[in-house]
């Protein structure tokens, strides 16, 4: 073999070995693919300033490596409560929810939906990771891998006819989204109905409840304003009730990520996030207000004194919950305790 017929064939293997490690360098920084399912349209505030945010840092972080599917509206299938099984059983990887769309199945968290629990959204929220970590983790969400942890803001009664005070809400039917705010407007007098987000103009526009049960933020996605003409806001210190939230994965395919990949993540997690969570969407509540009051609408301010009464006839409801949570092994009033001293403690250092 010629000195030239050497150096071509040289050259020949070096241009494979350059094409083969081109083609090997993908599998050698490993990419993932996460899908995230969702049961509101993409539009809706969560979905576009909290949900989107969050991957968009993840991806940037992950230099592209990581890549988020985003699924809105159930666009993969299934319904809102069966949300938190998809994750757990890794049908899809990643899942926001409603926790108590699955009625009883993570009790603690429901401490945070007690009446007049909750002071703000930021606040309640960074108490709501605390809590989740020291006594939820190991027991409630052991199946599942955590990212955030949060809650709306202040509830709002939403209804076609005024409710100006507790007298006006008897036998009423509002839409419920979670078993305790089902037992609160019970208790309160209201015939409670419960249904995911995504039902409630349907319901609305059919009369088959009178009114719901919603933060502000939520109410242009679902044309809310035009449904129904009144609003009742309850002042004071503390909110009528808010929902919590979870931003879940799949924990096999958490485990399953390389070291730097959990890194990406985890920093994306936790109580900064859901704290960032929660104020993002109470602060679009007053774009949602801001559109009843062009509208035309009817918004009924509650006073202290009716606030009060509304308050004292839904004490009954702590009582029932702690009774609850002590057939399931559960110290409920140690829950409230604990709960209200997180609130009160991130409120006033806000």
């Amino acid at each position: 073999m010629t000195r030239n017929s050497i150096r071509k064939l040289a050259l020949a293997g070096a241009v494979a070995a350059a094409g083969w490690l081109a083609a090997a360098a993908p599998s050698l920084a490993q990419e993932v693919t996460l899908k995230l399912h969702q049961f509101l349209p993409p539009q809706a505030n969560v979905p576009a300033h909290v949900l989107d945010p969050w991957a968009d840092g993840v991806e940037a972080d992950s230099d592209g490596r990581i890549k988020i599917e985003r699924y809105p509206a159930m666009a993969l299938g299934g319904t809102p409560p069966q949300l938190m099984d998809q994750a757990i059983d890794g049908v899809v990887d990643i899942v926001w929810t409603v926790v108590g769309y699955t009625p009883g199945r993570f009790p603690r968290v429901e401490v945070f939906e007690l009446p007049f629990m909750m002071t703000n959204a930021e606040a309640t929220s960074r108490a709501y990771w605390d809590l989740y970590e020291k006594e939820m983790k190991d027991t409630d969400f052991e199946n599942v891998h955590i990212i955030g942890t949060w809650v709306h803001g202040p509830g709002v009664i939403h209804s076609s006819s005024p409710i100006s005070g507790l007298d006006d809400l008897q036998g009423k039917k509002l839409r419920a989204p979670t078993r305790v705010i089902t037992g609160m407007l019970e208790e309160l007098g209201a015939t409670a109905v419960g249904m995911p987000v995504p039902a409630i103009p349907e319901a609305l526009s059919k009369g088959v409840i009178d009114g719901c049960v919603i933060p502000w933020e939520v109410t242009p996605a679902l044309k809310v304003p035009e449904l129904v003409q009144n609003h009742t806001e309850f002042g004071g210190d503390r909110a009528l009730y808010t929902t919590a939230f979870v931003l879940a994965m799949n924990k096999d395919k958490y485990e399953s990520l390389p070291d730097d990949l959990k890194a990406v993540l985890d920093a994306n997690s936790g109580q900064e996030f859901s704290a960032f969570a929660g104020r993002t969407q109470a602060e679009w509540d007053a774009p949602g207000r801001r559109m009843a009051v062009e509208n035309g609408n009817n918004i009924i301010e509650l006073d202290a004194e009716e606030v009060a009464r509304w308050r004292e006839a839904a004490e009954p409801v702590y009582d029932r919950w702690v009774a609850e949570m002590e057939e399931k092994g559960i110290d409920g009033q140690a829950l409230i305790d604990e709960a209200r001293a997180l609130i009160d403690k991130y409120t006033e250092g806000m």
